[in-house]
């Protein structure tokens, strides 16, 4: 299938170029005319905060995009805002920005509903304005539109900053220049490898492809459900790196092809059925390790799993069809990698020699290594297994926090508005609390007993700074109170009155204990969020690593090794958790990455890492370890083959994860603490994995397993498919391992038939 796909495109170069130019304008048409669409919301179907949410949505309907505050703000020195002059300058705002579409309510701290948003001091207050459309709908325009009708109040000397939403929309990452410099950095790096413009340049054009397609499918997903912007970012993250890598990959094997004189369109669609093929089995390693977040059962990770997951699907898309297709037609560009001593096959139109790059015999310096490492294998196994675990050990004090508006960049919109409201009103007014109540018969007002001992005990918990009236539907039968905590939303001791006001406070004071009264709001449903995540990691863990096993077991037919990649990629993981541990949690050299200390994890984060590296991780072990057993079948030494397997790939593995690698780090210019927890998670992970794993664990490991390695028990034998994932029934006769090459009987390109060695 992969030849033929390969042979199809690459016989068709300008039909498939033109057919990913038109998907192309087609998708950017529907991005310039419906946008792309990002959303912070949290739902957790069946969390006590998501019960509060849905209650309070069906008794008190309000605005679709909640209360969003305008925050209004003159200096010590200045006027304050109960003065005459000021007073109307607000009102007039007010009144302009109800008038700005989609507004449908502007509340003035002048109003008997609004007092509450005046501080004691009378220089900070806030309007609170509500909208039409959801969070996600906000663009960056309304949210500018809304603060530009606050001229009134500007003119009067007074700041008006946006929060909430409104300001979440004009601080959406722009990571443009991550992708700029991580491009850079990956050209460079193909360059110093090819020597050749068009070959080094070629991975990035189908890097950039790819990335152009995937983002601008993720963007109108946004439309059907609630994508985060990181989830847009790590997509990016993820597809550019693994579309310059797959491609990386298939450029090589058509070099090598074009050196053994395989005419251009044969050697694209040989390429194809090789690495083009192995590649597309790790792309979907890759797919199914982040399909197993949906056993999270959470819509978050459902949508930042879906992400990377389309990147990877169309980096692996356009390996297969775009990438052979321009191989074939810049073939005369590319050069070609002969072998020492290689001749060109009978028949064939062999490049010329001045045509072809001709380096010094590359993977002698990894062949060094191998050799070493093999010579003595326990010492070094032990060498990494301690680095690692040295590595891994401040991962046994992660844990989850919540990040929220004092964590952004200082200077942006989010982060102006929540100091301004937390010095004037106290921290907990950032993440308000909304406690719902339904009651068996109806209440006759606040005054109401049932009613009046639920507030009494509210105000009395430990960590609430104040509790508002009661409010009541019409009925009397549901009642709602905004609860502020004494501490903002990211401290651990809001969490920790949440659980109190679940687990003592309310069941003590209603008066049935029937468990009809919720605790919600954001601080609330980031701690039900890190609760389910908790709770479910042990099987999404288990699941990812049961499927990555069975994927190695059925490419390579071997327990013990399939067993053996599992084993070292958790350890590489958890030498990530390390590095994420000691960096965010503990602040160790934050500043140097932008961060202003120690910031909280969240709990998302560590289980979207899992699932990528352990994708990731498969990739480099696909392409080590298909060489490796190539050598073994041909020679029958097991301690050869490791050595020269890791002699051939050590070098493009290097490179294909130093690309990585730079990609990764490139986006720790980002202003989103999340996106550098990401960067440097999963390139601390990448180096780790091609250096300590790839470079020690994995050849000692297999030097002491030796030909145990390749077991495979006869009832498994019968039941495992034969996946071929190299594709070597499509390489050329004199590199098929375990095979004598035959005098060529057909055209250029053509095989003929060997004697394999017996299988073992």
């Amino acid at each position: 299938m992969f030849l033929t796909m390969g042979r199809w495109c690459a016989r068709r170069p300008r039909r498939v170029i033109g057919a990913w130019l038109l998907l192309l304008l087609v998708l950017g048409g529907a991005v310039m005319a419906y946008g792309r669409v990002t959303s912070e919301a949290v739902t957790i179907p069946g969390s006590d905060s998501q019960a509060a949410l849905d209650t309070a949505a069906a008794a008190f309907p309000g605005p679709a995009s909640g209360n969003q505050p305008l925050v209004l703000r003159t200096g010590p020195g200045g006027p304050v805002l109960t003065g005459d002059s000021t007073r109307e300058a607000v009102e007039r705002s007010a009144r302009a920005i109800a008038e700005v579409p989609h507004v449908v309510s502007v509340t003035s701290p002048y109003e008997r509903a609004g007092a509450a948003a005046m501080s004691r001091d009378g220089h900070t207050a806030y309007l609170t304005v509500g909208l039409d459309v959801t969070g996600r709908d906000i663009t960056p325009e309304l949210s500018q539109r809304i603060t530009d009708a606050a001229g009134p109040a500007e003119a009067a000397g007074i700041e008006v900053t946006p929060g909430g939403d409104l300001a979440a929309a004009v601080d959406r990452p722009d990571t443009g220049h991550s992708e700029l410099i991580g491009l850079a950095a990956a050209a460079v790096i193909l360059f110093v490898g090819f020597r050749k413009a068009a070959a080094a340049g070629l991975p990035l054009v189908i890097g950039v492809t790819g990335l152009v397609a995937s983002l601008a499918a993720i963007g109108l997903a946004g439309h059907l459900m609630d994508m985060p912007s990181s989830g847009t970012t790590i997509a990016a993250m993820i597809g550019l790196g693994v579309g310059i890598d797959y491609t990386l990959f298939c450029l090589t094997r058509f070099r090598e092809f074009r050196g053994r004189g395989v005419p251009a369109a044969e050697a694209a669609a040989l390429a194809t059925a090789t690495a083009g093929k192995a590649s597309a089995f790790a792309g979907c390693a890759v797919i199914a390790a982040l399909a197993g977040l949906a056993l999270g059962g959470l819509p978050l990770l459902r949508a930042l799993a879906l992400a990377p997951a389309v990147a990877v699907l169309v980096a692996v898309a356009a390996t297969l069809t775009l990438l052979p297709a321009l191989l074939s037609l810049l073939a005369r560009f590319l050069g070609a990698a002969r072998e020492e001593g290689a001749a060109a096959p009978a028949g064939t139109d062999a490049p010329e020699p001045a045509g072809t790059d001709a380096p010094a015999p590359a993977g002698r310096g990894w062949q060094r290594i191998a050799e070493r490492v093999t010579a003595r294998p326990w010492r070094h196994l032990l060498a990494g297994l301690a680095l690692l675990l040295l590595l891994a050990a401040p991962a046994t004090q992660l844990s989850f926090g919540q990040l929220d508006a004092g964590d952004k960049p200082a200077g942006s919109a989010s982060r102006t508005s929540y100091e301004q409201l937390s010095d004037a009103f106290g921290p907990g007014v950032n993440g308000p609390l909304q406690v719902t109540d339904t009651l068996a018969a109806p209440a006759a007002g606040p005054q109401d007993a049932r009613v009046a001992k639920v507030s009494t005990a509210l105000a009395a918990t430990p960590g609430v700074a104040s509790v508002s009236p009661p409010q009541l539907t019409a009925d009397g039968r549901t009642v709602r109170w905004q609860v502020t905590p004494a501490t903002g939303p990211g401290d651990p001791a809001t969490a920790r009155l949440v659980d109190t006001l679940r687990g003592d406070t309310l069941p003590a004071a209603t008066a049935d204990g029937a468990g009809t009264a919720h605790v919600g709001g954001a601080a609330a449903a980031v701690t039900d969020l890190n609760d389910r995540l908790a709770d479910r990691l042990p099987a999404v863990i288990g699941t990812v690593v049961l499927v990555a096993g069975l994927l190695l077991l059925a490419a390579f037919r071997s327990p013990l090794l399939a067993l053996k990649a599992a084993v070292l990629n958790l350890l590489s993981v958890a030498a990530a958790y390390g590095v994420l541990t000691a960096v965010f949690q503990w602040g160790w050299g934050a500043q140097l990455i932008g961060l202003e200390g120690p910031v909280p994890v969240p709990g998302y984060v560590p289980l979207l890492m899992f699932a990528v590296l352990f994708g990731l991780s498969m990739d480099y072990e696909v392409f080590l370890l298909t060489s490796v057993r190539e050598k073994w079948l041909a020679s029958g030494d097991s301690r050869q083959a490791v050595v020269a397997g890791l002699a051939s790939t050590g070098r493009i593995i290097t490179s294909a994860a130093l690309i990585m690698v730079s990609v990764f780090l490139a986006y720790l210019l980002s202003d989103d603490p999340v996106v550098k927890m990401f960067g440097t998670g999963l390139a601390a992970a990448v180096a780790l994995d091609v250096t300590v794993v790839r470079g020690l664990l994995v050849p000692t490991t297999m030097a002491l397993l030796g030909d145990r390695g390749w077991w495979l028990p006869r009832r498994l034998d019968r039941i495992l498919p034969e996946l071929d994932i190299e594709g070597s029934a499509h390489t050329l006769p004199a590199e098929r391992p375990g095979t004598v090459a035959a005098p060529a009987a057909g055209g250029p390109g053509e095989t003929t038939a060997t004697s394999p060695l017996p299988t073992r």
